[in-house]
């Protein structure tokens, strides 16, 4: 009973601390649609960008202003429901969430030009949608819009669906150009470019290591890197050049967010440990995947 209590209370705590994670990414969101997005007049990648198109179309040639939560609410409806059915109902509550408060916020939060240097605005507008977007990330939840895309065809179907975003990114940015200016356009691409650099650094669930273990403890070994990862790994027998005594290799790809934790597990159990990680840039074959 009394650990049943402490599980729940860790839980609760886990909870209450993804919630907060994610309401401070959606006033991340809002604060930098109302500044920098605003003031540069730029164009964000996915869903924002086409409510922000959206919006500087009724406004230019119809003369009206139309909320942001108007436009960007109905556009997630279908991979919200995407989302539901086929990625997992946590995720998509929390995805939810942000999408719905980020759109409350940015029609409340006030408009407010903090400088009106275009390339600052990019560059530092970029970092801030990278940060918030991974935040939102690392607490099991997205922006909505094309991440249930994405995920779904790449979980799911296998298929990589980033360069069919990039494309639709593509069609914004030209559209963009040939009503509001093509300056606003390129400027829009280093703002998702640093956006996106910026979520490579801080959130590394779809990035992956290789590990070469050297070690004459090759089962505690392995076992440290089941317990930790669920990952298996390939025992390989060899012998040292230099000191002629039998080793064991273990090969195995981990995600690169576990590289440290697993690292210093191996130490626990074989101090002496050669562990050479290298970059995996592709992959094709079962890997596990945590669930959302």
């Amino acid at each position: 009973m009394t650990e049943q209590i402490k599980e729940n209370s860790f839980n609760a705590k886990k909870e209450a601390k993804n919630i907060l994670f994610l309401t401070v990414a959606c006033c991340m969101v809002a604060f930098n649609l109302n500044s920098f997005i605003d003031a540069g007049g730029l164009f964000p990648g996915g869903f924002s960008g086409v409510t922000v198109l959206a919006q500087q179309i009724f406004e230019r040639f119809l003369n009206l202003e139309v909320a942001y939560s108007v436009i960007y609410l109905p556009l997630n409806l279908v991979p919200i429901y995407i989302g539901i059915k086929y990625i997992s109902k946590k995720f998509t509550i929390y995805s939810v969430y942000v999408v719905f408060l980020s759109s409350i916020l940015t029609d409340i939060f006030p408009s407010f030009a903090i400088t009106y240097d275009t390339l600052l605005i990019s560059v530092f507008g970029g970092i801030i949608n990278g940060a918030a977007m991974s935040l939102t990330l690392m607490a099991g939840g997205s922006c909505g819009g094309t991440d249930f895309i994405s995920i779904y065809f790449s979980e799911k179907k296998g298929i990589d669906a980033w360069n069919y975003i990039f494309l639709g990114n593509v069609v914004i940015l030209t559209t963009a150009g040939v009503l509001f200016g093509f300056d606003k356009a390129l400027y829009s691409i280093i703002y998702q470019f640093t956006s996106t650099q910026v979520i490579q650094i801080l959130f590394k669930r779809y990035q992956k290591d290789t590990l070469f273990i050297v070690t004459t403890e090759p089962e505690p070994v392995y076992q440290k890197i089941r317990e930790l990862t669920h990952h298996d790994a390939t025992l390989i027998n060899g012998t040292g050049c230099y000191e002629k005594q039998e080793k064991a290799i273990l090969y195995s790809v981990i995600g690169r967010e576990q590289v440290d934790k697993v690292v210093a597990a191996i130490r626990e159990v074989d101090a002496h440990a050669f562990i050479n990680v290298i970059n995996t840039d592709q992959l094709d074959g079962r890997f596990y995947k945590a669930p959302y």
